[in-house]
């Protein structure tokens, strides 16, 4: 309720009315199925606009929800497939799964491939998957760094899509005002973000134990070796080697095929 009288009346269509008294503005205002609302309570006269008050929360709600998101920390998620290439292809769905609740939630996501053994012999094996992960995510993320190896595990760099995320966030909001939820659109945020905090949390529950895993490795290949197997040679793999191996891989996968 306004309560101090003459103000200073802007229209609908901004334009400068000037001062009348309040009364006269409320009538305007009614004539026009439209509000009368405050908007420089501290100047004298104060300063009162002809406008539809829904509608200026709705706009002021989604200036502060776009503020939100733009100073939102982006963190970089890890998802490892397993301790080898031998994994189920359901637990491959659910670590896409994981990884596709980070990307709609603003997160940069990891995912490591693993090798054991003699599967660094078929590292094709390991390339595959990692192809298909990013066909499977491609409505959503892009490639940002190339894989990459480190020891025995190759890596590759998804970033979340912004214009194909946005996207799919006003779908999922026009299905909620469909549905008749209120403030659509910070509804499917805080469901995005409750997602990815899930996600997070079994990742925390389920995450490996690397030194356990070389431990059983190095067991079980000093087992398979036996009494009479030949000594493997001795001396450090040189780094040209190390580079074509690299390079072989990086080679192999065509970033521009996937999409």
């Amino acid at each position: 309720m306004i309560r101090i009288s003459p103000i200073r009346l802007v229209g609908a269509d901004n334009e400068q009315i000037g001062v009348v008294e309040t009364y006269e503005a409320m009538r305007m205002a009614q004539e026009k199925g439209l509000d009368l609302v405050e908007v420089v309570p501290d100047s004298r006269p104060p300063v009162c606009k002809i406008m539809d008050y829904g509608k200026h929360k709705y706009e002021l709600s989604q200036k502060e929800r776009k503020n939100r998101a733009a100073s939102k920390y982006s963190e970089m998620k890890e998802i490892r497939l397993g301790r080898s290439v031998k994994i189920d292809p359901h637990d491959v769905k659910i670590r896409v799964d994981q990884s596709r609740r980070f990307l709609m939630a603003g997160h940069k996501v990891t995912i490591t491939q693993r090798f054991r053994g003699r599967e660094m012999m078929h590292r094709e094996l390991g390339l595959v998957r990692l192809e298909q992960i990013c066909r499977d995510l491609s409505d959503i993320a892009k490639i940002e760094m190339d894989p990459r190896w480190l020891g025995k595990q190759a890596s590759i760099i998804l970033a979340p899509d912004k214009v194909k995320i946005e996207a799919v966030k006003r779908q999922l909001a026009k299905a909620k005002q469909a549905a008749g939820i209120a403030d659509a659109e910070e509804a499917v945020e805080a469901e995005l973000q409750a997602q990815a905090d899930a996600a997070q949390d079994a990742l925390d529950q389920d995450a490996p134990d690397d030194d356990d895993d070389d431990h059983e490795e190095g067991a079980s290949n000093e087992s398979a070796k036996g009494e009479n197997a030949a000594p493997k040679p001795k001396g450090k793999q040189s780094k040209a080697d190390k580079s074509a191996k690299k390079q072989d891989f990086i080679d192999q996968f065509d970033p521009n095929r996937i999409g």
